[in-house]
């Protein structure tokens, strides 16, 4: 099943909530990423650029997706960012196929 990798950050609302009431945003992120049908593997509070890192199995990036559209407009994150993340043997096979194409490609004015 396919792996997504969802960056995002907390909004300046979120982040003085939870500095005022520190909480564990683990439960809440599992039955989140749960209600739309994905799994979650792990959740990481993260330094730098984004605030959490959620990776998570879904049968699609609709189903992947819906989790953090629900958390984006509840109004608590923001700047959200999710990719599909493969394997090192389905990277072969996606290397594999695109030598497959292009051999069948021919580049514009060539």
């Amino acid at each position: 099943m396919p792996i997504y990798v969802t960056r995002g950050r907390y909004s300046a609302e979120s982040i003085k909530n939870l500095v005022a009431h520190p909480e564990d945003r683990l439960p809440a992120v599992r039955n989140l990423v749960e209600a739309s049908g994905a799994k979650l593997l792990h959740f990481y509070v993260t330094l730098g650029r984004y605030d959490f890192l959620v990776i998570t199995e879904a049968a699609n990036a609709r189903e992947a997706s819906a989790f953090i559209l629900a958390a984006a407009a509840a109004g608590g994150i923001t700047d959200n960012e999710t990719t599909e993340a493969f394997t090192a043997a389905e990277a072969k096979e996606v290397f594999a196929a695109a030598g497959k194409a292009a051999k069948k490609y021919k580049p514009p004015g060539k």
